[in-house]
């Protein structure tokens, strides 16, 4: 049975936040060619202030859902302990064989949404498969949904025509820099650098030459 984190029994409007920490964490690494840095990471607390701000006038709520692999509670703890100092519940999960914490989000969704509370659910992944369908299904009954993500991961929401869409980027300081998001087919037209993904002394460590094919051949 999954663990479902219900609130104190408050039957107010509800705005309701779920954050899917491992399917952001992919994406965010994607955008930046690597594991992010803590400089790099979201800022809870300017995503708590939109939260408020977009709650209006209903109770907002916000979890983190988070798998905490063996080994790493030493580094993961100071991160937890900040984001419920911040305002935020966690549902932590040991990240072992078949651990996946989408069930966990989507059970603790119905939980609310059974009590009759939820007037708006904020879901931050851009895992089509888990939650396209669910959100859906709860824009039906009246609940409104937003989806929060980076564009180039979430396009099940960013192309939905019932799904509210909002990229993280464009959340007032939930980035400290703004991310390395340019790609080839958003070139402005005076050109742009695109950094490496990793230094050039790691060919240093690399076992045999890789060539790279040409633009002719691409």
């Amino acid at each position: 049975m999954n663990a479902v984190q219900l609130s104190d029994g408050h039957t107010a409007p509800t705005t309701l936040l779920v954050w899917d920490a491992p399917n952001i964490d992919m994406s965010l690494g994607s955008i930046l060619g690597g594991r992010p840095s803590s400089a790099s990471r979201p800022r809870f607390d300017a995503l708590g202030r939109w939260l408020l701000e977009h709650a209006a006038d209903t109770a907002p709520e916000a979890t983190v859902f988070t798998n905490v692999a063996v080994g790493s509670t030493d580094f993961v703890r100071p991160w937890v302990e900040a984001l419920r100092n911040t305002g935020f519940a966690v549902f932590a999960k040991p990240k072992i064989e078949d651990s996946d914490i989408d069930e966990d989000m989507l059970a603790h969704i119905r939980a609310r949404g059974a009590q009759g509370v939820l007037r708006r659910v904020v879901v931050a992944s851009g895992d089509s498969r888990a939650f396209r369908e669910p959100l859906e299904d709860l824009v039906a009954t009246g609940v409104g949904v937003t989806v929060l993500g980076f564009r180039e991961h979430a396009s099940f929401a960013v192309n939905s025509e019932v799904l509210e869409f909002v990229d993280l980027e464009d959340i007032d300081g939930l980035f400290l820099q703004p991310l390395p998001r340019i790609t080839l087919e958003t070139l402005p037209p005076e050109g742009a650098w695109l950094a490496p993904l990793r230094p050039l002394v790691s060919l240093l460590r690399t076992q045999g030459a890789v060539t790279p094919p040409g633009p002719e051949s691409l």
